[in-house]
């Protein structure tokens, strides 16, 4: 820039040579982005997309119109929209799918903005008019209640603003924590709340974040009314899979296709370039009530996994602490060894609320089968049917952010808000 007299915010024309082609573009000259490493010329056209044109390869720069100086120069985004299509919000909160390869290092972190998602994937432009809003930049791991407040608010401002769906982009080891949540606050929702991860950043050729963003708009714009998770369906770019929001685990560190529906069928299979085909019949098409948001939260549950040897000392410390709530995953139909039931009897007499769910995640908790269940019963366990612990967790934060009556939270647990209880086990979800 230094050497041909360029400034930001000039108007230019540059021509590029590729091989025997030269192509010209015309456009105003902007920032480097944060991860550029200084070897391109970053160009707005006037369709509002924004294009790098290697320096090695630029063959002559015109300057066309100067900045004016001392002029502050906007570089608010201007993505390309179209009339007669729907609208649909992106919130970014980082993740893997807003990342990037640190090559130095070989580190992702994240790394874009909401609108430079955006532009990454130029097809999501022909199927809604995207409104990008950065809401944090964070890896899922950093992920907090009151990160998912946050979120529901936004969603729930863009949706009754006119919007048509919305988008959210997440890490993806704690996604399912946040669309559980979103699924229980959000209220009278009957348009489409996305959320949508990468098991890869956006600039390794394996990546699935562009189809993943591709399929969760379609989604966005269908005829459908709840919370849910958007990902690669099978290894290949072949078809999305729609979980439920709180149905959906990831079962695996890294494949591409690595979230499940648990216990249930996945609403819909969406293909990148426009198919859904919905699996099942008992979801919420869209509708047009004014959606609201019930955040009230008890941040005080913990979450427990039974393990072998397990001291009641472990069920005094939160008690001690003055948790609230607290979900145990148990073993097989949801069991504790029988010498930690008496610690367990005395949380629920001190009253804290503590669900049973089972660390099996398929099947479902029956604690009417074997003594220890019996016992279980008797000191005042509530069982969480076929709910995922993570489901349990949030919604036990939910339930007792509205009441501390014990009958209440009992009655408000085994109550199916968003469908995370199925009615009864399907032989066909069980993952093989």
């Amino acid at each position: 820039m230094k050497e041909k007299g360029l400034s930001l915010g000039d108007r230019v024309s540059v021509v590029k040579r590729e091989g025997d082609r030269r192509i010209r573009y015309e456009g105003i000259v902007m920032p480097p982005y944060e991860l550029s490493p200084g070897e391109t010329l970053t160009i707005k056209l006037d369709n509002g997309y924004n294009v790098g044109v290697r320096i090695e390869l630029i063959e002559s720069v015109e300057v066309i119109e100067k900045a004016r100086p001392g002029e502050e120069v906007a570089f608010k985004e201007v993505l390309p929209r179209k009339e007669g299509l729907p609208g649909v919000t992106i919130l970014g909160t980082g993740g893997t799918i807003a990342s990037k390869i640190d090559y130095k290092t070989g580190a992702v972190h994240a790394a874009f903005t909401a609108e430079e998602l955006a532009r990454a994937v130029p097809e999501i432009f022909e199927i809604a008019n995207i409104t990008p809003k950065l809401l944090m930049n964070i890896m899922s791991e950093d992920m907090k209640p009151d990160y998912w407040k946050r979120m529901a608010h936004e969603a729930a401002k863009a949706l009754n603003a006119g919007e048509d769906g919305v988008v959210i982009a997440h890490g993806t080891d704690t996604l399912a924590y946040s669309a559980a949540a979103l699924s229980f606050m959000l209220r009278d929702l009957e348009k489409p709340v996305i959320f949508v991860g990468s098991q890869r950043s956006s600039d390794r050729p394996s990546s699935d974040s562009a189809m993943n963003l591709i399929c969760s708009v379609r989604m966005a714009t269908a005829d459908f009314g709840e919370v849910a998770i958007v990902m690669h369906g099978e290894t290949s770019d072949t078809y999305c899979l729609a979980h439920r929001g709180t149905k959906a685990r990831k079962m695996h560190t890294s494949r591409r296709d690595a979230f499940r529906s648990i216990n249930d069928v996945p609403i819909a299979r969406v293909w990148p370039k426009g198919e859904i085909e919905f699996l099942r019949k008992d979801y919420r098409k869209r509708g047009e009530r004014e959606v609201w948001v019930d955040d009230r939260m008890e941040p005080r549950v913990g979450l427990l996994k039974v393990v072998p040897g397990i001291s009641s000392e472990l069920i005094d410390f939160f008690v001690d602490r003055g948790y609230r709530g607290l979900v145990i995953e148990g073993t097989g139909l949801g069991h504790t060894p029988n010498d930690i039931i008496p610690a367990i009897e005395r949380a629920t007499e001190e009253g804290m609320a503590v669900c049973m769910t089972s660390q099996c995640l398929y099947g479902r908790v029956n604690l009417n089968v074997y003594s220890t269940g019996r016992r279980l019963l008797k000191a005042g366990v509530i069982p969480c049917e076929d709910m995922l612990p993570e489901t349990a967790y949030v919604k036990l934060m939910w339930v007792l952010g509205h009441t501390d009556d014990p009958k209440e939270v009992r009655e408000m647990m085994l109550t199916n808000y968003a469908g995370e209880i199925t009615p009864y086990t399907r032989f066909d979800t069980y993952l093989r």
